[in-house]
């Protein structure tokens, strides 16, 4: 199955006799808006959303709260399990999740439900700007569904784990450029990136729509890395957020991953773990 779906499939989706539960899960990294304002995730769902979806609070559903494990640790599974079948999630039932254009917080919650046993999941390519049909503003209130996360085993890293990675296999780092280099570092205390890892932004794997680039494209980028379907893959970012978004298009390429959650601000909390910066991955 795709782990992404058009605005037209979606669309059809919708009409069919087993429609998809829909997740908005809108959220920015930046807490200020162009107007100063902090972001506020809920109330643009207010605002308008597609007619079914419920609104998703990426901070408090699907993370922790901040700390030593990173900026967005794993969410406590009874609170993210309880947000799941508030939004009308059920084992059986597919689930479509899609944010603001970016894909980063869509790719998140499609992350989690995969990780814990959802089997059908996919991301709104191009989020909600790629949508063209209605939109409404009553809150969306489905009945209640039945989905209980169980977590895979394997697809999570621990910073040990992907430190040894970065060694074994391949470790990517889907943050820009110049964070990875330790040019610019505007969040974390520290700039650079882990010893071993591979500079992969995340911006690399859309288009200028937000869209993913196809299959093949993406394939021969990660080929270039050399990451196959042969060799163990993972991925970090600054929070595990944009991370994700890499692993969806690694899946859309046809390559599995595992995600470092607590990813670069957890690495960094800890001055003891090494840094490395500039182009050279070591």
């Amino acid at each position: 199955m795709n782990a992404i779906i058009s605005a037209s499939e979606l669309a059809d989706a919708l009409r069919s006799e087993r429609p998809p539960v829909l997740l908005d899960v809108r959220w920015q990294l930046s807490t200020a808006a162009a107007s100063g304002q902090p972001f506020d995730g809920r109330a643009a769902y207010a605002s308008g959303h597609i007619p079914g979806a419920v609104f998703v609070d990426l901070d408090r559903e699907l993370a922790s709260a901040p700390g030593p494990r990173g900026r967005h640790p794993l969410p406590d599974l009874d609170v993210f399990g309880a947000a799941m079948r508030r939004a009308g999630v059920s084992a059986g039932t597919p689930v479509v999740a899609y944010d603001g254009g970016i894909g980063w917080a869509a790719a998140r919650a499609w992350w989690l439900l995969r990780w814990t046993g959802h089997p059908d999941v996919r991301v709104l390519d191009g989020g909600l700007p790629a949508w063209d049909g209605p939109l409404e503003t009553e809150t969306s209130a489905p009945a209640e569904g039945d989905f209980v996360p169980k977590p895979t085993e394997g697809a999570v890293l621990d910073a040990d784990g992907a430190a040894a990675l970065a060694r074994s296999g391949v470790l990517l780092d889907a943050r820009a450029g110049e964070r990875y280099r330790g040019e610019v570092e505007p969040i974390d205390p520290v700039g650079g990136h882990i010893p071993g890892a591979l500079s992969a932004p995340t911006s690399d794997n859309v288009d200028a729509d937000g869209r993913f680039r196809p299959a093949a494209e993406l394939r021969a980028c990660f080929g270039e890395l050399g990451v196959t379907r042969d060799v163990p893959v993972g991925v970090y970012c600054g929070s595990g957020v944009s991370a994700a978004h890499e692993v969806l298009a690694l899946e859309v390429a046809g390559i599995p991953a595992a995600l470092y959650v607590g990813s670069w601000s957890e690495w960094t909390s800890d001055q003891e773990r090494p840094v490395a910066v500039g182009p050279d991955p070591q």
